[in-house]
């Protein structure tokens, strides 16, 4: 059983990094903002769930073998990459396109729920930076070889900061949604987070391992 000194610790570290702006961060707020609170809770879901994944696989060893092999890494760091761009690209597309009035645009159609919470969780998932991360916390707070019950509690732990996080996140700004309802500022939010979607996955891609 972890102790309440590491609970919090885990979850003042999660919570850190859960803070800090990056595509979680972008996909939930862009998805709050252009589609509502709905689609922002369940991208704040599906981040959280790629988190609890993440963090079991640390705990089980499996992510260190990702974080081991160059090969691995690079190739989810590039369909990583690749993601992020794909997702920037459509939001660049409805920025040109305009037209959200009629909200007929592929990247200017709302977001559901489904697709904000695929969105959400593939953009963790296909994050092997979150392996690395998740190795480098481990040995503070868990035993050198941690049994399930211990994984468990470490996952669920930092699954329940990251998710109290991002849920607050997506509701102040889903709350604010109506500043964002005319198209003309509708398209310059896409434009915007389009293009901080392009960069992210260009830096990803660059970055060395």
């Amino acid at each position: 059983m972890m102790s309440t000194a590491q609970v919090l610790g885990v979850g003042g570290a999660m919570l850190l990094g859960a803070i800090s702006p990056g595509p979680d961060f972008v996909i939930v707020v862009r998805n709050a903002m252009l589609s509502g609170r709905r689609a922002g809770v369940a991208s704040a879901a599906g981040v959280a769930l790629g988190v609890f994944v993440w963090a079991a696989l640390s705990g089980l060893g499996i992510a260190g073998l990702l974080a081991a092999s160059a090969v691995a890494y690079t190739v989810v760091k590039l369909v990583g990459a690749g993601y992020l761009m794909f997702l920037g690209v459509r939001a660049l597309l409805a920025a040109r396109r305009g037209g959200y009035e009629l909200d007929t645009a592929l990247g200017g159609r709302p977001v559901g729920m489904r697709t904000g919470f695929r969105q959400g969780l593939l953009n963790n998932l296909l994050n092997p930076k979150a392996a690395v991360f998740f190795l480098a916390l481990l040995p503070q707070f868990l035993p050198a070889s941690p049994g399930l019950l211990d994984t468990l509690e470490l996952s669920a732990t930092a699954t329940a900061v990251t998710l109290a996080w991002f849920l607050v996140l997506a509701t102040g700004v889903a709350t604010l949604r109506h500043v964002f309802t005319g198209a003309r500022v509708r398209r310059v939010v896409d434009a915007a987070m389009g293009t901080v979607l392009v960069a992210l996955g260009v830096r990803i891609a660059v970055q060395s391992n």
